[in-house]
């Protein structure tokens, strides 16, 4: 007497025509997807660029603000000046400039003739010691101003310089803060770049999703079952591993990386491609090494290692991962370390995993 199952593909047959056909439709569904996923992103693209872009802009306006103290410091060691208080405003003023912070409520109105923009950013905004100021009108003219009291050396006094010269210094040290390009075209083939990719990760769940109905199809139930847990828990690790990297380890390499730059006293240009691509490999780098307890779950299931070798072999484990924490991520110690450390505790993860998980092989068929 024949066996009876439940399974829901046991009465239908497939020729290898039909099978052929089934994909053909898959993956033109896939492809439409795709093409309307792109279409979005090509929309949306300059918010892409601009969320993708985030890191590197906080990270240079961070070490445009660390230069600019040092600066301040080595002028007063140097000079031993004593109007501390000066300086800090003035600093103070350095870092509303080159952050695009707005401009003081009670600065005077720009001229009829000039356009707004361009009287803001030609007007600088200065505060000095009312005993400095008038010191220095007595050293030009003593016969009509005198000498200023002592008294003077505790208040301020605001001035405000305006000059074409101030407004091509702010654009100067502004292209400090942002990616540059380095030919004509580079910054339209970025945008596609950065479009599609977006777009592929868009339409990844729908082109997964027709993939899975062609290939479900040859599956038993509880294969079927095994697939839906574990690929929804690869899906979390992988989302969780590429966040980690966009929101924890950039910020601590990108400081790492530029702090090099000032050490050897160089400016850095960062390329928008090149930036594109790091800010694209990294995350997904990340996202993949993030799979380590279902790669340990995958090799119990097909019998080639068990919890205890996991157990016994731990420290030879930790160096295999920081050898691949290496390998995987930039020349540098910092990704390096973000990298190894969790994935030691991924590992102990996937030996909880796999202890918790049934004993047998959950690629054995299931009897009626």
């Amino acid at each position: 007497m024949a066996r009876q199952s439940k399974d829901l593909f046991d009465d239908s047959t497939m020729t290898f025509g039909e099978h052929l056909e089934a994909l053909r439709y898959h993956l033109f569904m896939a492809l439409i997807g795709l093409i309307l996923a792109v279409g979005v992103c090509l929309y949306y693209g300059e918010a892409i660029v601009r969320f993708v872009r985030e890191p590197i802009n906080a990270a240079l306006q961070d070490y445009s603000r660390t230069q600019q103290d040092e600066r301040i410091k080595v002028m007063d060691d140097v000079q031993n000046l004593s109007q501390e208080e000066w300086y800090e405003e003035l600093g103070d003023w350095f870092q509303r400039l080159w952050s695009g912070a707005p401009e003081e409520p009670d600065e005077p109105e720009p001229e009829e003739e000039t356009d707004a923009p361009t009287a803001r950013s030609s007007a600088l905004r200065i505060a000095v010691t009312a005993y400095d100021l008038l010191n220095a009108l007595h050293e030009a003219l003593p016969e009509t101003h005198p000498e200023p009291p002592e008294s003077a050396r505790d208040r301020e006094v605001s001035l405000t310089l305006n000059a074409p010269e101030f407004s091509q210094f702010r654009a100067a040290a502004n292209q400090t803060l942002e990616p540059v390009t380095f030919n004509v075209q580079e910054a339209f083939m970025t945008y596609l770049k950065v479009s599609l990719i977006a777009g592929i990760v868009l339409a990844s769940p729908w082109i997964f999703y027709q993939l899975w109905l062609f290939v479900a199809a040859g599956l038993y139930q509880h294969e079927r079952k095994f697939v839906y847990i574990y690929g929804t828990m690869s899906l979390f690790l992988f989302i969780v591993g590429c966040a980690f990297c966009f929101y924890a380890v950039f910020p601590l390499v990108l400081k790492f990386l530029l702090s090099i730059n000032a050490r050897l006293g160089v400016t850095p240009q960062i390329r928008l491609s090149e930036w594109i691509s790091f800010a694209v490999v990294l995350p997904l780098m990340f996202g993949i090494s993030f799979q380590l307890p279902l790669v340990m779950r995958f090799l119990t299931a097909i019998s080639i290692f068990d919890v205890e070798v996991y157990r016994t072999k731990r420290r030879l484990a930790i160096l295999v991962i920081a050898f691949l924490s290496m390998v995987l991520t930039p020349a540098e110690p910092a990704s390096m370390v973000m990298m190894m450390i969790p994935l030691i505790f991924l590992y102990e993860l996937g030996i909880v995993l796999c202890s918790y998980s049934a004993r047998r092989n959950p690629f054995e068929g299931q009897e009626a």
